[in-house]
């Protein structure tokens, strides 16, 4: 961080806590996503981890949590052409276009002269999407850029965060596309999904860098945050059996599908497409329905009602396909205190099954542990 980091920038007032943000400070003493807060993560990544891959209940895959600078951390050939492509010159050329959608005034050419480094914070993770975007997406990336300045003082003692939610192909223009936020005024649905999960990230980021934090801090959860070590074993299989088949196994069979997956388990990475070959087969042996990725409403009410083993019929506006017809299958199984679902064959077909809907939160947990993907509709 860089304390000469304090150009002219527009002062902001905020409601709330008088007190606290008299000087437009991103620092409410109830809120999580604060400077007192943001500097101990800060901290923390300066001495002892520069790089964090976290695991956190509830979030899909890792969060990504990196402390980077200028100009060093764009000393590299990819990030080089990535600048000369977005027509600048040098990574201090990029910070300054940052910091115009940031409000914060320019480094100016005697500190470049000087070669001064200027961290920020890049943090990303995956939410569920709006329900419109379920159509076409399983998981929303969303970066938070966090960088530092001064407000009314000559020592850092603010942020302010730039966000996206898109991927970084080329990081320099990922990091230039990037807006200027308000946390507290998200503009569409996506924004209120990924500013709202984001303090439960943080808590989550805290949690595991150990840090106590500020007294009187509202935390978006009472609980850990960090999952318990649990050791996948043969019964791990036997309950994923059971719920995915809404308990319609043989015991016969459960025994031997359970110690088949968990011997699958076992398995190196490289034998990626063995894996999968034994995902199929244990599918194959329970009810579910292999599909193209296009299908017709009277095919979905057949392969249900005989998943299920009762007719299922919905109703669905004409010419509606596929997908789209999710939200109206959903919907009547819905009724019946069921729920669609699939594994992810990572093709362009669905494998679906039914599960009880009480059970599928508990479906996804074990899917998590057991490496089986599977996915709400």
């Amino acid at each position: 961080m860089c304390f000469d980091d304090c150009g002219d920038f527009e002062i902001t007032f905020f409601m709330g806590n008088f007190f606290s943000n008299l000087f437009g400070r991103n620092n409410d003493p109830k809120s999580i996503i604060s400077f007192d807060v943001i500097d101990l993560i800060y901290s923390y990544l300066y001495n002892e981890e520069n790089k964090l891959e976290v695991k956190l209940k509830g979030i899909y895959d890792t969060v990504s949590v990196n402390l980077y600078s200028f100009p060093n951390s764009f000393n590299n050939e990819e990030a080089q052409n990535g600048i000369k492509k977005a027509g600048l010159k040098n990574a201090y050329e990029v910070l300054n276009e940052l910091y115009k959608k940031l409000n914060i005034g320019a480094i100016s050419e005697e500190d470049i002269q000087a070669e001064l480094e200027y961290d920020y914070i890049h943090i990303q993770f995956y939410t569920e999407p709006t329900p419109e975007m379920k159509k076409h997406l399983k998981h929303v990336l969303h970066n938070f850029v966090i960088f530092f300045c001064c407000t009314n003082s000559l020592q850092t003692n603010d942020f302010r965060i730039l966000y996206n939610n898109s991927y970084f192909l080329d990081y320099t223009r990922g990091i230039l596309d990037t807006e200027y936020i308000d946390i507290n005024d998200p503009k569409n649905d996506v924004q209120k999904i990924g500013f709202k999960e984001f303090e439960r990230v943080l808590q989550g980021i805290c949690q595991y860098m150990q840090i106590e934090l500020p007294e009187g801090i509202e935390l978006p959860s009472q609980e850990s945050l960090l999952p318990e070590e649990v050791e996948v074993t043969q019964r791990t299989f036997e309950e994923f059996i059971k719920l995915v088949s809404r308990g319609n196994v043989e015991e016969k069979l459960l025994q031997k599908q359970a110690k088949k997956l968990l011997k699958n388990f076992k398995k190196e990475a490289k034998e990626y497409h063995k894996i999968v070959e034994n995902h199929w087969s244990f599918f194959e042996s329970i009810d579910c329905w292999n599909s193209d990725w296009k299908f017709d409403p009277e095919d979905a009410e057949y392969f249900i009602s005989e998943m299920i083993g009762e007719d299922l019929n919905f109703e669905y506006p004409e010419e509606t396909y596929s997908h789209d017809l999710f939200p109206y299958i959903q919907s009547a199984l819905e009724k019946r205190n069921l729920e669609l679902m699939t594994y992810d064959t990572h093709g362009d077909n669905y494998l679906f099954f039914v599960a009880n809907k009480n059970e599928v939160d508990r479906i996804l947990e074990l899917s998590e542990l057991t490496k089986i993907e599977i996915n709400q509709l």
